[in-house]
């Protein structure tokens, strides 16, 4: 199966909002199975953090969202793509803080027709889990798939 290239949305993955809270997609591909994957990175700005330099979950889920779309996207063919999240789960194991280097990797576990199911992890330097998300996304196929 051909890679979809997807190279136009590396960085901020066309949000801004994930550059603006420190994170980058900076790789993408497909394993031997049909399934997507990414990997990023992550560098938590003020913006991601509460006023003790702690991210908040909600850009931990944000980004775990993002990163598992961006791996379905690059498994699916032509003009199929995501259409929404339909369920996310985000777990925080360790904090997160701000100006410290993070690895983002999002994975997809199963693709079937009309839905999708992934799953990210945010890891540090040592790659110790930070954080993990579980998704289910809806996927809207080209008439012609």
């Amino acid at each position: 199966m051909a890679t979809k290239n997807m190279d136009r949305w590396l960085g901020d993955g066309g949000m801004p909002i994930i550059a603006a809270v420190g994170g980058s997609f900076t790789g993408y591909g497909v394993d031997g199975e049909d399934l997507g994957w990414v990997e990023g990175t992550f560098v938590p700005a003020d913006l991601a953090c509460n006023p003790h330099g702690i991210v908040q979950a909600g850009v931990h889920s944000l980004l775990l969202d993002a990163c598992m779309n961006f791996a379905i996207n690059a498994a699916l063919v032509g003009r199929d793509r995501t259409r929404g999240t339909l369920e996310l789960k985000t777990e925080t194991m360790r904090p997160a803080r701000a100006g410290e280097p993070y690895r983002l990797r999002g994975d997809v576990v199963r693709m079937a027709r009309q839905v999708a199911y992934g799953e990210a992890t945010v890891r540090d330097s040592e790659l110790q889990l930070m954080s993990r998300s579980t998704g289910t996304f809806l996927l809207q196929r080209d008439a012609g798939s």
